[in-house]
């Protein structure tokens, strides 16, 4: 285990009037709470468990100069949401040893996770700079470049990752992100397409391809495709969102309602949800 895993947080809202996509991709982290655990970044309970912790501790107390070490403890304490100790470890990491591209990437997720955008291409920078096929180097650094809207930076490194293996799903599905922030909906289901095929069990691309079959106007695809995204993550309320959006074209407005309903139960700030729910209650339809 040499790298933290990067996430796929991308958060949809889809107009209501003109059914224009917007896409809102960020990690934003609502603080530390209490136990050190940041609130809004995804937990690996296995590895970020205490046991696992206390295990790789005492590698370290035993191994006091191994960087390695201190990137492994690094990785499950970024997994445990535990963000500052796992900075620690990574600097830790990285004064024993300079050369560690693993560690500047993770640190660079790290910092993507805190909002810290600048800093974290720097990271990822240094770590291609030291191998420069180094792919979650790319990805992450793309990902960054795409959070502050540089699409240009963003397609050169996914495309340098796909380049180097066309079997990484979460380089075409963030390069098909950005080809839906810019309404290249046929493009963006191509990648998300791709993105499926090669992991057909994670639930964002389906969501993503989802919110393109709408801007597409083609409702019954969407439809299916949200219903396996909700299928696989059943807590997202972008998911459920876009789905009853999906019913509504459909004529399915009770079903609609339903899916709208259930948004609001798991994100109460989901606009989407929100809006739609409040101007079927005002006997108004979204076409």
């Amino acid at each position: 285990m040499t790298e933290l895993n990067e996430a796929l947080v991308s958060r949809f809202t889809l107009g209501t009037q003109h059914l224009a996509a917007i896409l809102l991709s960020a990690l934003v982290l609502a603080g530390c709470q209490s136990d050190g655990i940041y609130s809004g970044v995804p937990i690996n309970r296995a590895v970020g468990s205490s046991a696992n912790i206390d295990s790789l501790t005492s590698v370290i107390e035993a191994n006091p100069q191994d960087a390695n070490a201190y990137n492994t403890r690094g990785i499950a304490y970024g997994q445990a949401g535990k963000l500052d100790q796992a900075m620690t470890d990574f600097n830790a990491a990285l004064n024993l040893n300079p050369n560690s591209y693993q560690a500047y990437t993770n640190r660079a997720l790290v910092l993507r996770r805190q909002g810290q955008l600048q800093p974290a291409i720097q990271d990822y920078s240094r770590a291609l700079n030291i191998r420069g096929d180094y792919r979650p180097a790319l990805v992450g650094r793309g990902n960054a470049y795409r959070q502050l809207g540089q699409n240009g930076p963003a397609l050169n490194d996914f495309n340098a990752a796909i380049a180097q293996n066309s079997a990484d799903a979460r380089a075409f599905y963030n390069r098909g992100l950005i080809y839906q922030s810019q309404n290249q909906h046929m493009k963006a289901v191509e990648d998300f397409a791709t993105a499926i095929g090669l992991n057909p069990k994670a639930a964002a691309p389906y969501t993503a391809r989802g919110i393109s079959y709408l801007q597409l106007n083609d409702p019954n695809a969407a439809f299916s495709d949200l219903s396996m995204a909700v299928n696989l993550d059943k807590k997202s309320s972008v998911a459920w969102a876009n789905r009853g959006l999906a019913l509504e074209l459909l004529g399915k407005e009770v079903d609609a309602r339903r899916n709208y309903t259930k948004a609001l139960t798991l994100d109460t700030n989901n606009k989407l949800a929100r809006e739609n729910l409040g101007r079927l209650n005002r006997g108004q339809r979204a076409i």
